[in-house]
Parts: C-alpha cells; structure tokens; sequence
C-alpha cells in the first residue's frame, strides 16, 4: 500500500460523502495505492451509517467505529495501528481541510522530510480560537525547542516509521510534531488552505488551552525522567536533605556549644525538610525499579475498548 489517509470524526455525517469525492479526485491523479481510514470516535447522529452506505461505493474506505467517545489521539492511534500505507496522511473530517493539499504534502516527503506539518496560516474561525492557538504555539515552540507555527493542524504527512513510534493517549495528539523531533525524525512545516466551516459545529472550546499547556508540561516531564525518576525526586530531595541536616546540624552545635537545647519552630521544619527529602529519594528509587520491570507499549489503546470494522 503506498498511502493511508487517517480520518478521525464525530457527528460528521453531513460532510463525509463530498470529503471521500474530493479526497477521490485528488489522488487518483498520482496512481497510488490507497486507503482511507475512518475512525468514528462515538459519534451520535448519523455519521457511522453514512460510513456504511459509502462503503459500498468507495472500495478504498475502511471505517471503523469505537463503541464511545475517546478522544482524537486514540482515534488516531488506532488508526495508524490499522493503516498499511508506506506513507499516512491525517486530515480533519469538517472539510476545513483541504484534499487537494495531498500532493503537495507528499512531495514535502519525497524531499526527504519524515513528518510534514500543514499551517493554517489564513485561519477562517472567530478570533476567540485563532488569539489563544497563535498564544499557545509560540509557548510551545519556545519550552519544546522546535518553531512551528500550528501544531495542532490536523493536515499532516508522515512516513510510516514515525506513526508506529508515537505513543499517542489523552490529547498528546497536539504535540505529534514535538515527539518526533524528540525522536530523530526530521520535519518541516507548509502552508495549507483553511476553509470555513459548512457542516456541523466546533468540537473543541477555550478550555483546550489551559488542558494543552498542562499536557505540555506532562509530556515534557514523561519526556526528560520517565525512564531516569529518580534523576527528578532525587535532585528535589537530595535539596531538601541538605537544607534539612544543615538546620540541624545548626542546633546541634549549638547544643554542643551551649549545653542547651531549645526546641523552635525551626527544628521542626528541619526534621521536617531531612524527611521529605528521604521519601522523595525513595520514591525515585521506586520509580527506577518500576522502569526496570515495564515494557512500554508503542500504541497504549485500552484493550476494554470494543470496535466495529466494515
């Protein structure tokens, strides 16, 4: 198979039939052997029997649908998990994206590029989204060391290699761009066509932002200890006993000195810091034997979870 295009949905059933058209006549000029994957995350209206009733008419489409609504990056995850494709191009299903950028993003790849990252550089949504994302991607370009201008576009391109080593849960969808450069992986940004919106409303609000800033924070976190804890708990703690046996060490001379000893707030918070400091030591070292006897899973979906296929 030389291309997947992945297409997570929800409560799209009014824009699925024009999207798999355009997304027809745009690649059937390359000669490619192709699919389309589209993932139903719970959709409620009609969207999956949309799906079935096109299956018949479009041999390249694959749907499939997840028994709730768990999210865009699981959505994706599974369906990279499903694609075959040499390459895989993932798009929005609100037809804001464009199918005739396809070509464009695959020469990106062919010029030696591992992940392609559409910008929406002229935006067609209120200003009440494009402030807080403009805000939002120059925090993230700064605290992750990698200038791109939209990261969360949903138009993008990658080389196979990079979807099966992008552990993707919780809205770590987001950061797709900044895992694979952590990973090695070479990218780069094009512009692509935003178009407004015909069908259907908006599934994301203003709290995205303050839940994007704290998965970034996670994820920079997973990124720097979550194979080294205690290089986190124990830096933390190791301060904590040092400025705990320094108060202490304080009194205690004092004691020597004097012959006196009296009990201050002081020495308390002395006791208390020298045990802080011995908890979250042990916690890292708990943390590294953890590590040493957990294989991590490339694709952490929920096994509970319960799909349909056509």
């Amino acid at each position: 198979m030389d291309l997947s295009i992945v297409i997570p949905v929800k409560n799209e059933a009014e824009s699925l039939a024009k999207l798999l058209e355009e997304i027809n006549i745009a690649v059937k000029p390359l000669e490619l052997e192709y699919e389309v994957i589209v993932i139903d995350d719970g959709s409620t209206d009609q969207t999956w029997a949309t799906l079935q009733d096109l299956s018949g008419g479009y041999t390249q489409l694959r749907a499939v649908k997840l028994q709730y609504n768990c999210g865009k990056a699981t959505a994706l995850a599974l369906g990279f998990s499903k694609a075959k494709g040499d390459k895989v191009i993932t798009m929005d299903g609100d037809l804001q994206d464009n199918p005739n950028e396809i070509p464009g993003l695959l020469q990106k790849l062919d010029e030696g590029y591992d992940l392609v990252s559409g910008w929406k550089k002229r935006r067609f949504d209120p200003w009440h989204k494009t402030i807080p994302s403009k805000l939002y991607n120059v925090v993230v370009s700064i605290v992750a060391g990698i200038r791109l201008h939209d990261f969360n576009c949903g138009l993008k391109a990658y080389r196979r290699e990079v979807v099966m080593h992008l552990p993707l849960y919780g809205d770590y969808h987001r950061f797709i761009p900044v895992m694979a450069k952590w990973r090695g992986f070479k990218i780069t940004e094009m512009v692509v066509e935003h178009r407004p919106r015909i069908h259907g409303v908006s599934k994301y609000g203003a709290s995205r932002l303050i839940s994007g800033f704290l998965d970034l924070v996670s994820l920079l976190f997973l990124h720097r200890f979550a194979v080294k804890p205690l290089h986190f708990f124990g830096s933390i703690g190791l301060l904590f006993v040092l400025m705990g046996a320094g108060l202490l060490g304080y009194f205690g001379v004092q004691w020597l000195i004097t012959g006196a000893l009296h009990i201050r707030p002081l020495m308390f918070g002395g006791g208390l810091l020298l045990l802080t400091g011995l908890q979250l030591g042990s916690l890292g070292l708990l943390g590294e034997m953890l590590n040493s006897n957990t294989q991590r899973s490339v694709f952490p979906i929920a096994a509970s979870i319960r799909v349909k296929e056509e």
